[in-house]
């Protein structure tokens, strides 16, 4: 279950540090590659052409780093649930990086943590969550960033 805040003034009762959690694991499929290789024209064969990846040098087709990266919102959402705003925006990513790949069947999941929470113009706050894609039994992480988002009554 996700922590529930309810509205800015709890948003910003949370304290830097804030564990929010870990998602459930997520099953990153070959369908999904290869629609989400439609939608950005980035037909690149590792990705989306299975028997050649197979003898690339991941040994399986690999999701895009964008791909894991568009993940962490539908993951996030299932650890922080920000009720009683009009609005919710993300306002962009400090850093990212992508440590190891993703294989098509592999599972991923998010372990995230409040980094910051500040106040801004607009009558708005504004968070900064660090966060971790991990994948299911590797020893390196998809992804390792830091996401804003900005929330407004």
């Amino acid at each position: 279950m996700p922590l529930t805040v309810n509205g800015l003034d709890d948003l910003k009762k949370l304290s830097p540090g804030t564990d929010l959690g870990t998602s459930d694991w997520l099953e990153i499929t070959q369908d999904r590659i290869n629609t989400f290789a439609d939608a950005t024209g980035d037909h690149q064969w590792i990705h989306v052409d299975p028997a050649r990846a197979a003898a690339g040098p991941f040994g399986a087709p690999i999701a895009h780093g964008y791909l894991t990266l568009s993940l962490f919102i539908p993951l996030f959402t299932a650890l922080l649930d920000v009720q009683g705003v009009t609005t919710k925006v993300n306002y962009g990513l400090n850093k990212v990086r992508f440590p190891a790949p993703v294989k098509a069947g592999a599972r991923i999941r998010l372990n995230a943590s409040l980094e910051s929470v500040e106040e801004v113009a607009g009558g708005g706050a504004q968070i900064t969550v660090n966060g971790t894609i991990e994948i299911e039994n590797s020893p390196k992480p998809a992804a390792v960033l830091q996401s804003v988002s900005r929330f407004y009554a």
